[in-house]
C-alpha cells in the first residue's frame, strides 16, 4: 500500500493585496519624481489610498520602495521595447515608441535616485538595468542597419535626452509637462534620422560613459 504524499498548498497573494502594492508603487513613482526620494512615506500612503501599515507591510524600508519603483519602471519600459520590436517592422518607429514610453515612465529621472545611499548593485536593479540597456541598443542597431538612424549616436545619447526631458521642475505636478515632453522628444527624434544633416562633436555616448562621468 502506497503512502499518500501530502500536497502542499501554494499560498498566492490576494488580488486586493496585489492592487494595494501596485497603488503604492504608482504613488511613490509620481511623488519621487515630483519631490525627490525623501518624500514622507505617510504622504505616499495617503496618495495611494492605503494605510501606513500597508506600505510598511509591503516595503520594510525606504530603500526597498525606491528599488521597487525603479525596477518596475525599467521593466515596463523594457516590455514596451519588446512589444515594439515584435509588432512593427519599422525600426525607427520602434525606437520612437520606446523613447516616448520611457519619457512617460520617467525612467531616467528616477534612476539617479539610486545614489550612494542605496545599493546600486542589488541583483534586481542590475538585471532590470541591463535588460533595458540591451533592448535599447538592439532597437538602435536595427534602425541603423535599416539606414533610418544616424550612425554617430549611442544609447547614452538617447538616455541623456530622455532624462533631461522627463524630469519636471521640483514641486510641479508629475504629468503636467507631458504636452511639452512629447513635443520636444519628437524634435529630438527627427534629429536622429538618417541621413544626418550635421556632424556631431565628440563621439557617440554609451551607458558606460554616463556611469563614469
Amino acid at each position: 500500500m502506497q503512502t499518500a504524499i501530502p500536497v502542499q498548498k501554494v499560498t498566492r497573494p490576494r488580488a486586493d493585496a496585489l492592487r494595494n502594492r501596485e497603488r503604492i508603487v504608482t504613488a511613490a513613482r509620481e511623488m519621487f519624481v515630483e519631490f525627490g526620494p525623501e518624500v514622507p512615506l505617510d504622504e505616499i500612503a495617503r496618495r495611494a489610498g492605503v494605510g501606513n501599515a500597508t506600505v510598511y507591510r509591503n516595503f520594510p524600508d525606504r530603500e526597498a520602495l525606491v528599488r521597487e519603483v525603479v525596477c518596475s519602471v525599467m521593466d515596463r519600459t523594457s516590455e514596451a521595447a519588446e512589444f515594439a520590436l515584435a509588432e512593427t517592422g519599422d525600426a525607427f518607429e520602434a525606437l520612437s515608441r520606446f523613447v516616448h514610453v520611457a519619457a512617460d515612465e520617467r525612467i531616467s529621472a528616477l534612476c539617479p535616485m539610486m545614489s550612494s545611499t542605496f545599493d546600486q548593485h542589488h541583483p534586481d536593479l542590475e538585471a532590470a538595468r541591463e535588460r533595458v540597456e540591451q533592448l535599447t541598443e538592439e532597437i538602435m542597431d536595427r534602425a541603423k542597419a535599416a539606414g533610418q538612424l544616424r550612425t554617430d549616436v549611442g544609447v547614452g545619447d538617447v538616455m541623456v535626452v530622455v532624462s533631461q526631458l522627463s524630469r519636471p521642475p521640483a514641486g510641479s505636478a508629475c504629468m503636467s509637462i507631458d504636452r511639452f515632453v512629447h513635443r520636444h522628444l519628437q524634435l529630438f527624434l527627427d534629429g536622429l534620422r538618417a541621413p544626418a544633416r550635421s556632424e556631431l562633436p565628440g563621439k557617440a555616448a554609451t551607458m558606460e560613459d554616463l556611469r563614469q562621468s
